[in-house]
């Protein structure tokens, strides 16, 4: 047993130890059941928790959630909406996010995949200082996808 200074007291009966505990005030709290013989604490189990609570939360603060963000393209798309949306891909990868650029093709542009591949191709270029793209480019049935993931430092 260990009681509410954290020093250790030795093996006591298990009426014996809950006394020691009524007498301070606080709870008897069994912290290795599974050891012979189990190992108890004298601790406010109240204020434990709470504690425990408060490093989970302030642990779930500092992690960052990385999110996939898209952007579509298509075939046709000209060079202001491209520059545009250039614009939004840098800031989404500034912030930390992974980013699916993706090219969709509708009827007869399918005739065309060369577009499409110009397009991504364009991307992976304007994009080489600050993202690297995570594989080649895919076909997803009338689209052409690519993932960029940004450059570690």
């Amino acid at each position: 047993m260990i009681n509410a200074d954290a020093e250790q007291v030795g093996i006591v009966s298990v009426q014996e130890a809950l006394n020691m505990a009524i007498d301070s005030g606080l709870d008897l709290v069994e912290i290795a059941p599974n050891v012979k013989p189990p190992v108890c604490k004298i601790m406010d189990f109240g204020k434990f928790l709470y504690e425990q609570a408060k490093k989970a939360k302030i642990a779930k603060k500092k992690q960052h959630t990385i999110v996939l963000k898209e952007m579509r393209f298509r075939p046709k798309t000209e060079e202001h909406d491209y520059k545009f949306k250039l614009k939004h891909i840098v800031e989404f990868i500034n912030q930390g996010n992974k980013v699916k650029v993706y090219v969709q093709f509708r009827g007869r542009e399918l005739a065309h995949k060369e577009l499409g591949v110009k397009i991504l191709d364009k991307v992976k270029a304007d994009l080489a200082e600050i993202a690297e793209p995570e594989a080649s480019s895919l076909w997803e049935g009338r689209r052409m996808s690519l993932i960029f993931t940004a450059k570690k430092q």
